[in-house]
């Protein structure tokens, strides 16, 4: 009999027909009565019950079915007398699949998240991390039906480089040399004449500096793909490897970039909403008992427009009243997650968009604007969320190739690999700009997970990358 997925049977009321399901055991309850198998498939946060009658299936048989073990359930579909269910399988068949001894980690019984992330192959098939694997899905296809909607273009930018954005240092480099065998010059420097590329490459930290060729050329783009930080960060915020959506934008000015981000977002959160119940009232219950709430609330209103100094200022206020920090607060200084959740989940209860940061703090390309020398601000965007801090990170670029070069200088920042960047602003150079999405921390706000190790199927971590 062809299989039915466990989804589809749980909405089906056609009773009376035989239906089979095939799926991994979540509970076995035993008496000489009666049997009741709670199976999933992975398809929906929630178990079909199987009913089975001990006396006529072999004993030894049902034993083995184990929390864990993956069976295959043929039977009539019932309707429940259960509560919390509409329907049930009255078993005529069972067949099991593959056993699954005690030493099964992931028991009934509650595991902390420390020891699933231990057993990050064997933690999916929980509900907990089913339900955050689902809702991951569907941000993935809200993202790109979005812009496919707004007339964006997919762009592929690519993971092996020869440039660092952030200008931070912090790559994965990419070789083929030897590694106990280096060929190196006078001065002690590796020679890369014989590497595959020949120069040294690593894995992106971001696709943005591509992405802004494509928008000089389809108007339009954004990209979607795996992105890679070796930065020794051990927090429930940081990962090395990790998946960034990243639009940019020809003809685009401070406002509209805000428009883009407030409205990209918030389409997201709604898709969740919509298409995301069943595991977002499970996590709402087990995980976070205000998430839905806070979705809702993202909706509501209009977010906070606020420029970096009067953020300061509001800061400095509180600091004055009593308000206790870990970081000191300063103008000129880089905001620390502190400060972005203050500004956002105590003194405007809504999400903000932060503007015009001090240049020193923002990355070289942001255009600057026209204030004094002494505090010279960029046209930097970032939207500040409750219980995450930064989500997204953007800006109006400098579209100016005489600017550009003036502060690429001022920074001393190696441009020998990047002369196809500076051709935007030689041939042709428009206004651009754009905004970076850390996906994992847009999963972190729509599932309410406290970690970004828990929204990626396999973290990778400093010192960690058994899976």
């Amino acid at each position: 009999m062809k299989r039915t997925k466990i989804v589809d049977v749980l909405k089906s009321t056609d009773f009376g027909k035989d239906v089979c399901v095939k799926g991994w055991v979540r509970t076995h309850r035993s008496s000489k009565a009666v049997d009741f198998i709670a199976l999933n498939d992975g398809s929906t946060i929630n178990n079909v019950q199987i009913v089975v009658n001990p006396s006529q299936f072999d004993e030894e048989m049902l034993k083995q079915i184990t929390t864990g073990a993956c069976i295959c359930a043929t039977g009539i579909l019932v309707e429940s007398l259960g509560a919390g269910q509409s329907s049930e399988i009255q078993a005529k068949t069972l067949e099991i699949y593959g056993l699954c001894d005690n030493t099964y980690p992931m028991q009934k019984k509650g595991q902390s998240f420390e020891v699933m992330r231990k057993n990050a192959h064997l933690r999916l098939r929980t509900n907990t991390f089913g339900a955050v694997m689902r809702i991951r899905h569907n941000m993935a296809i809200a993202i790109h039906q979005y812009f496919h909607e707004h007339g964006f273009f997919y762009f592929h930018t690519p993971l092996i480089t020869a440039s660092d954005c952030e200008g931070a240092g912090q790559m994965f480099q990419v070789t083929t040399k030897n590694l106990y065998d280096l060929k190196k010059d006078e001065n002690g420097s590796i020679i890369y004449d014989d590497d595959f590329f020949g120069k040294q490459t690593s894995l992106t930290v971001s696709g943005q500096l591509e992405g802004e060729l494509g928008a000089t050329a389809l108007g339009a783009i954004y990209t979607f793909g795996p992105t890679f930080r070796a930065e020794n960060s051990n927090t429930p915020r940081h990962l090395a490897e990790f998946w960034m959506i990243e639009p940019e934008v020809a003809f685009i000015d401070l406002n509209d970039l805000m428009d883009l981000e407030e409205d990209f977002i918030k389409y997201c959160v709604r898709w969740a909403l919509e298409n995301c119940k069943d595991d977002l009232a499970f996590l709402n219950k087990m995980i976070d008992k205000t998430l839905i709430e806070r979705l809702e609330g993202i909706l509501k209103d209009s977010f906070v427009r606020l420029p970096y100094t009067k953020g300061i200022e509001i800061l400095e206020e509180a600091v004055k009243n009593g308000k206790k920090f870990e970081f000191p607060v300063s103008w000129g200084m880089d905001l620390a997650s502190e400060h972005e959740r203050f500004l956002v989940e105590e003194h405007f209860k809504k999400p903000v968009i932060m503007t015009d940061y001090p240049r020193d703090i923002k990355a070289f390309y942001m255009k600057q604007n026209n204030d004094s020398e002494e505090r010279r601000t960029v046209q930097g965007t970032d939207v500040l969320f409750p219980q995450i801090g930064e989500i997204i990170g953007g800006s109006v670029r400098e579209e100016s190739y005489d600017k550009l070069m003036a502060e690429i200088e001022r920074r001393q920042i190696p441009m020998k690999d990047m002369w196809w960047y500076l051709d935007t602003r030689r041939y042709g150079s428009c206004p651009h700009g754009g905004f970076g999405l850390g996906f994992e921390r847009l999963i972190l706000f729509v599932t309410g997970m406290q970690n970004i190790r828990d929204v990626i199927p396999f973290p990778r971590t400093p010192k960690t990358a058994d899976f």
